[in-house]
This record gives structure tokens, sequence and C-alpha cells, in this order.
């Protein structure tokens, strides 16, 4: 595992620097760009990877708070690198790719626990909460480059990344395409949670549960603004950290407290 874990990190640090602009003499940067996407690519297939081997080698699956970290962190790689193939979003690649080499290598120094006893249907839950939150996740950073690029250009600095920023309304169409992708995740996984998961309300779930429904509701209102209203700028920003920091609360919040505070399982 801990192979596994240093290649995708190997990988992700190439990417970042063929995404930043380096490469030899008389390269072809656009050829560059697309190899730092494709190894990014492979670092998180790598990352994935140090997961399933692990899950092998233990006897089932592991979601503990480093663990499901990290596997937020290869989901946000994984989106980034779809995104980061077309020309104008490799700075995102850019800005994902440490926070994935970040997670794989607490993972792979921290994060192996026993497997939790979680039947498939908790299983689909889990997964479904882990991909909503990477989609959501992605569409945060990108609401907070919406908002960067939005200062340079009312302070007029065009002397700094702003030749590395997509069109502005190609970056906010694409934060809202992934919250909606994202929303509709997020609705999946609330539904299998009430439908699978025993004792949702219970003591230590009920600040996770009711978290996380502010955070979809908080979602599902900037969508419906987006929609009726036509929210863009400042309270779209506003709105997608607001409920991005209700979902990380709701969930790896809880899951700091009760596993790393209170050495409780979920």
């Amino acid at each position: 595992m801990l192979v596994l874990s240093l290649a995708a990190l190997i990988c992700y640090a190439a990417a970042i620097l063929l995404l930043g602009g380096w490469r030899p003499a008389r390269a072809d940067s656009e050829g560059m760009r697309r190899m730092g996407v494709v190894i990014g690519l492979l670092g998180a297939a790598l990352h994935l990877g140090a997961h399933v081997w692990t899950w092998h080698r233990i006897g089932g699956p592991d979601i503990h708070v480093i663990a499901a970290l990290s596997l937020v962190g290869a989901g946000m790689a994984l989106i980034s690198s779809a995104v980061a193939w077309g020309r104008h979003f490799q700075l995102l690649g850019m800005v994902v790719y440490p926070i994935a080499a970040i997670s794989v290598l607490a993972y792979g120094l921290f994060g192996i626990h026993a497997p939790e006893n979680m039947s498939w249907p908790v299983q689909l839950h889990a997964g479904l909460a882990l991909l909503a939150y990477a989609m959501l996740a992605v569409a945060a950073l990108l609401a907070l480059l919406l908002w960067r690029q939005e200062q340079a250009l009312r302070h007029h600095e065009l002397r700094t990344l702003m030749h590395r920023f997509p069109p502005l309304t190609l970056l906010e169409s694409l934060m809202f395409r992934l919250i909606a992708a994202g929303f509709v995740v997020l609705t999946l996984a609330l539904l299998s949670g009430v439908l699978f998961v025993d004792n949702l309300f219970a003591q230590h779930l009920v600040h996770k549960t009711v978290l996380s429904l502010l955070a979809w509701a908080a979602f599902g209102v900037l969508l419906f603004g987006r929609w009726r209203f036509g929210w863009r700028g400042k309270r779209a920003v506003r709105w997608t950290l607001l409920a991005m920091l209700l979902l990380l609360l709701a969930f790896f919040g809880s899951k700091f407290v009760l596993e790393v505070i209170l050495q409780r399982g979920t």
C-alpha cells in the first residue's frame, strides 16, 4: 500500500510541475499540459488502488476519518483531471493535485484502521456521500477561484495568475454544473441513508444528519436562486462556501470528534 501511495504522490508532483509550466526546452506546451493531466489521472488511479489494496488486505472497507479524506482527495483528483483536459482549467489541477497528494500521504502514514462492519447498502450510502463531497468540494474550489478572479479584475491585477484563469462565465458555468451534479448525488446519499442506515437520528448521528440536511437545503436554495433569479457572482460564491462548510462539518467534523476526540466509531 505504501508503494502505491508513494507512486501516486510522485505522479501528483509531476502533474503539478507540468501544469505549472515546467517543460524541457523546445517541448510543446500544450502537449506537456495534456501529459500533466494524464499523469494526474494516473496518480488518482494509483491513489484509489492504495485503498482497494488495503481493503483487500484488512478484509473490508475502511472509511475512518483519514481514509475518508483520502478517498475524497482521490475523487477530487479524478474530477479535476476530467475538467483540466479542457485548455482553460489547468489551474484547477494545480490546486487540487496538492490536496490529493497531502491526503494520500496522510493515508499512507496514518490512515489504516480495522475494517468497518458495513452491509452493501450502507457501503453504497457511504460511497455516494464521498462522491458528493468530492464533486461539491471541487465546486467550492471553483467558487474560490471565481471570487479571486473577480477581485483581480476589480483591482486591475492583470500581472498575477490571471492568464491561467478560465473565462469568468466559463468558470461560473462549470461551478454550477458541478453543484447540480453533486446535489443529485447528495440527494441519493441522503435517501439511501434514510432507507439503509439504522437509527439515523441516534444521538451520535443526529448532528451529522441535521448538518447534512442543512447543507442539502443550502445547495438547493442556491440552485433555485440560479434558475429563478439568475444568482451569480458574490452571492453564488457565498452560498456555495456556506453549504460546503455545513457539509464538511456534517461528515468530517462529526467523524473527527467521534473517532479522534471521543475515540468512538460511527
